[in-house]
């Protein structure tokens, strides 16, 4: 059987991944009750939604326990990194820099962040010499 294409997660199955990067490898009932700390949701739709994330390749089921374990077939970095990319693609055609712009003025960023970014600036512009 071929491995299926990795497609860009909806909103609720990025709170799945998210579920179960915090906790690694999960059960349906492990990755529900996580998600029930936020809000209320049922067995069979997570199990659904985890089933329609195998089919679509976003996760992996091991099946070799009485309860299917289910993990992330993607590292969050990578997940991340795909979603920013292709947002910076298609809402600020392919610029970072006006991402950077926009989150700044949208969110007031902490003193402790400003040197943050600061030192990933500084360091990026080491980099590049």
């Amino acid at each position: 059987m071929a491995r299926p294409k990795s497609t860009r997660p909806t909103d609720v199955e990025l709170e799945i991944l998210k579920a179960l990067w915090e906790q690694g490898p999960s059960t349906v009932r492990e990755v529900m009750e996580t998600l029930s700390r936020q809000r209320r949701v049922g067995y069979t739709t997570v199990l659904k939604m985890l089933q329609i994330m195998t089919e679509k390749g976003l996760v992996v089921r091991d099946e070799r326990h009485r309860a299917h374990v289910y993990r992330s077939r993607e590292k969050q970095h990578a997940v991340v990194g795909k979603l920013v990319g292709d947002m910076v693609e298609r809402v600020f055609d392919g610029s970072g820099r006006q991402l950077v712009l926009h989150i700044l003025e949208q969110k007031r960023a902490t003193p402790e962040e400003l040197a943050e970014i600061r030192a990933l600036l500084d360091d990026a512009e080491r980099r590049g010499k």
